[in-house]
């Protein structure tokens, strides 16, 4: 995709202190190609086509009104979450073929795992026996994307039974964890990155 691409561990990040981050780079006139991964404390964020309706309990978890594309979702320590910002203008990339490419590389990244997973046509995401494994969520500004893709690997999903994920009543969501018993946000994350590099 371009000369530079630097991939940025972050740990664990306030969801909306990522996102203003995310916006200031993208804006940033010396912007970089840049993956950043890291996990989010507990919270709901709704997509820019999301229904309120959709939590159904929110319990003590904070509710986040993002930008992203899609409806709701839950973050949580234990997801790995996938930062893409990237000047797709200056690529041949168009935001479906970059939602493929996502879907694609999480699907490679889940067979490492022994993990056969699938897509389901009009409902962007990764699914393994019809429970969602990994959702994607983006916004292009001026030809630039961020936002990503969150991977459940070894996380608490009781939260997602607050809500219709993706605003789908009664579906279920799956982790790594389940398939891998000795798996760890690290090691996925490597996987990701050596996965990650030919690709952009």
């Amino acid at each position: 995709m371009s000369e530079s691409l630097s991939f940025k561990s972050l740990g664990h990040c306030e969801y909306g202190e990522t996102l203003h981050m995310m916006k200031s780079h993208i804006s940033n006139e010396d912007f970089k190609n840049e993956i950043w991964f890291l996990e989010h404390p507990p919270i709901f964020t709704l997509g820019t086509a999301a229904d309120q309706k959709h939590i159904l309990n929110a319990g003590d978890i904070p509710i986040f009104q993002s930008d992203r594309g899609g409806e709701v979702t839950y973050h949580g320590p234990g997801q790995l979450v996938i930062y893409f910002l990237l000047d797709i203008k200056k690529s041949s990339l168009g935001p479906k073929t970059l939602v493929k490419t996502l879907q694609e590389f999480t699907k490679s990244l889940l067979g490492h795992y022994s993990i056969d997973s699938n897509f389901i046509e009009g409902a962007p995401g990764v699914y393994v026996d019809n429970k969602k494994i990994a959702s994607i969520g983006l916004r292009i500004s001026k030809g630039r994307t961020y936002h990503g893709i969150s991977i459940n690997v070894d996380m608490d999903l009781t939260p997602f039974s607050l809500i219709n994920p993706c605003g789908y009543e009664g579906l279920e969501v799956a982790q790594i964890k389940d398939y891998e018993n000795d798996v760890s946000i690290k090691d996925v994350e490597s996987l990701a990155i050596e996965l990650l590099e030919p690709i952009f």
